[in-house]
């Protein structure tokens, strides 16, 4: 039975890099007077992109590399619009329209997450 080998497929994953990405936008609003912190996000894209890998690889030897250093976690520092005095990067406005954004990403990921559980159990059910 494949339906259940991998029930909730990458909906899992991405549920907890959301969680992930709303404890740094919160982390970034509670540190938004704290002298010379950096804001912080999370690349959603990169963070799912590490947990499952692309199949493409290179097929010469003399192929050039992207140049690019990703960070394993995705997180990346977010420049600001309007530097502070103090060399805190959080704008409190732009961190709560990315938390709001965020919860709303989360809610989806949900409501996926719910429709896919309702399905096998309406195929369990025979309905």
């Amino acid at each position: 039975m494949k339906l259940l080998e991998n029930p909730f497929g990458i909906h899992e994953k991405a549920l907890s890099v959301r969680n992930k990405r709303m404890e740094l936008i919160s982390a970034n609003i509670a540190n938004a007077d704290t002298p010379h912190f950096r804001a912080k996000d999370l690349d959603f894209k990169k963070v799912l992109a590490n947990a499952n890998p692309s199949p493409m690889a290179a097929t010469n030897v003399r192929h050039f590399d992207t140049g690019e250093v990703e960070d394993p976690h995705g997180i990346v520092f977010r420049n600001p619009y309007n530097t502070a005095v103090d060399g805190n990067t959080v704008e409190i406005n732009v961190e709560q329209a990315k938390y709001g954004e965020a919860a709303i990403q989360y809610q989806a990921t949900l409501q996926f997450l719910e429709n896919r559980i309702s399905g096998i159990r309406k195929s369990l059910r025979g309905e």
